[in-house]
């Protein structure tokens, strides 16, 4: 594959993060990063290329199809120098439903696949739909990929996947599909790279953000994992409930008077650390406060995170390593060892200082189970993917004199 210029775009429900890259010889190579948040006014793209940092405007509306702000960021990146001559963009798709196992290219019939998507993810897949369709209408010659974080999980056993309900529904898709995908994808990548004996045993991954799962690993790959059938599911997260039983959603509706637009607001964006504490969803904020709310917020994520890795343990019959990964799992040494904490009975110990400097290896030399903080890079996976699903088209879809980033 010949030199060219690839974006790789991971949307949020308030944010579009990006990854630039070069690629050579058939690797994407990183030399920037860049994100928008959705949620500061007015909008400007925070960018950092070749160790460049700049803050751009994005001077657009922000509306419900993207548009104008897609067409901003893009004339951006390309007057910054930062793309050359872009060629392919690579997306995050958060839902992949029955149909999509592995990358594809977004033409017509994936994108009204993808859309019709929508119910199983209503948090994040407008925001890839909205993008995808921006992009096909501005840059029409720009080829477009989708990378979905399910997709990682489709080595689950049945057993694993399967709810109890009448096989109808289950035909329908109602079943567990697990999320974060491309995030334990980067993970068992880079085990397998760094630490090939850990990669082949059995591995709790924890990513912990705003938005939050674990994932059972065995040989690097997907056995179990905490979320379910939607992104709602498992532990709590930022704003999101977590696990929450059926019987409850029932009482909210019939006792509580919400309709399914209500109900859905409290379970995605009042519940989870924001619920509990009634301060913050943001943990930094949490752990610097006093209120005793926030106290019971922060014990709760870690008894529920620590509740979540001993079941994942079950799954895979014993556990070797635990590893930390995202915001949360990278940064906060605090959250690392209240978890690791309530872990000591299957044999995990910390070394505080190794934690406190958040080295890569911060379980002690005692430890049964090795405990690991990777930092993950899901954009890295959507590129490597773009580049393996438009590799036979190189010549079509990259640049092959691609100008140099100054």
């Amino acid at each position: 594959m010949k030199a060219g210029f690839l974006l790789a775009l991971n949307p949020g429900s308030s944010s579009i993060k990006l990854g630039l890259y070069e690629v050579v010889d058939g690797r994407a190579v990183g030399i920037g990063r860049g994100e928008v948040d959705l949620q500061t006014t007015p909008l400007a793209l925070s960018l950092e290329v070749r160790g460049m940092r700049s803050m751009l405007p994005i001077d657009a509306p922000l509306d419900d199809t993207l548009g104008e702000v897609v067409d901003a960021l893009l004339a951006q990146l390309e007057g910054h120098g930062a793309l050359g001559d872009l060629r392919a963009i690579g997306h995050r798709v958060v839902h992949g439903g029955t149909r999509f196992h592995a990358a594809t290219v977004v033409d017509d019939d994936a994108l009204d696949a993808i859309a019709s998507l929508t119910p199983l993810a209503p948090l994040h897949q407008p925001h890839s739909v909205r993008l995808m369709r921006a992009i096909r209408r501005l840059r029409p010659s720009v080829a477009q990929t989708a990378s979905f974080d399910t997709a990682f999980h489709v080595t689950q056993d049945m057993l694993v996947r399967r709810y109890a309900l009448p096989a109808r529904w289950h035909d329908a898709g109602v079943m567990r599909y697990g999320f974060h995908g491309l995030s334990y994808a980067y993970i068992a990548q880079v085990l397998a790279r760094r630490h090939p004996l850990i990669a082949r045993g059995r591995v709790v991954a924890a990513h912990l953000g705003s938005g939050a799962s674990l994932c059972a690993m065995a040989g690097g790959r997907s056995v179990d994992s905490s979320m379910g059938f939607s992104t709602l599911d498992g532990v709590p997260m930022s704003t999101r409930c977590g696990a929450l039983d059926a019987g409850a959603v029932l009482y909210l509706m019939e006792e509580g008077g919400l309709d399914l637009r209500a109900l859905e607001h409290l379970l995605y964006h009042e519940s989870g650390l924001l619920g509990v504490s009634g301060i913050s969803g943001d943990l930094r904020r949490l752990e610097a406060s006093a209120d005793p709310a926030a106290r019971m917020a922060l014990d709760l994520f870690a008894f529920r995170c620590a509740g979540e890795a001993a079941r994942l343990a079950g799954s895979l019959g014993g556990l070797d390593a635990l590893v930390f990964t995202a915001g949360i799992g990278e940064h906060a040494a605090a959250m690392r060892a209240a978890i690791c904490s309530r872990l000591a009975w299957l044999g995990v110990s910390l070394d505080d200082a190794a934690n406190a400097r958040h080295a890569e290896c911060v379980s002690s030399p005692e430890s049964r189970v090795i405990v690991l903080v990777v930092p993950t890079d899901e954009e890295q996976v959507i590129a490597d993917e773009a580049i393996a699903v438009l590799g036979p088209f190189a010549g079509d879809y990259l640049s092959t004199n691609a100008r140099s980033i100054t």
